[in-house]
């Protein structure tokens, strides 16, 4: 082990015992089981009523999230329906740490859920990123994101994820030419 991977393997120990986030292995990527709660509402306008979507809340577990993307009714209020969206993974790749970083460092730190609109008209979650120039280029195409909070635990994953592979490009200094020696002239 070299001594740049010995100091770094040092700093993630004691940010871990510091903070107490859980010391990640390392690898490519980060695959974070979630689920979903997603809430209808029956806007009305005059005659006509148009259903309206909103992503409420990330919860992260195992012990919630199934193997594939399912929805279950919750008890609501009349008037309004709450789904919850189970066997969907928030998967992070080690190229793009530095765009988790700039969310995590942000004056709100999101998850962006991503949805796309099923056939009988209903909207259905279909990843979660928390990379925010990821979710924008969504934005740009058809589908519909929503920004929700991160929850504490996946929050911590994420900021591990973050410290164990950003690394950030060092400062050169910039070599001044020499004008009067160029040899374009």
């Amino acid at each position: 082990m070299h001594d740049g991977a010995r100091e770094t393997a040092t700093c993630r120990r004691h940010y871990a015992s510091e903070t107490g986030a859980e010391v990640l292995p390392v690898n490519r990527r980060l695959e974070i089981p979630l689920a979903v709660l997603m809430e209808r509402r029956e806007v009305s306008r005059g005659r006509w009523s148009v259903p309206s979507w909103q992503a409420i809340a990330v919860v992260a577990g195992e012990n919630i999230v199934g193997r594939e993307a399912r929805a279950t009714l919750l008890p609501s209020d009349e008037g309004r329906h709450q789904y919850l969206w189970s066997g969907i993974v928030l998967t992070m790749f080690r190229d793009k740490a530095e765009c988790y970083r700039q969310n995590l460092i942000g004056e709100q730190p999101a998850l962006y859920v991503i949805c796309q609109q099923s056939d009988g008209n209903d909207l259905q979650p279909v990843a979660v990123t928390a990379d925010p120039y990821e979710a924008s280029g969504h934005v740009e195409g058809d589908d519909q994101v929503f920004a929700v909070g991160i929850p504490p635990e996946v929050y911590r994953q994420i900021e591990a994820f973050v410290i164990e592979h950003n690394a950030p490009e060092p400062r050169r200094k910039r070599k001044r030419q020499k004008w009067a020696e160029s040899k374009d002239r």
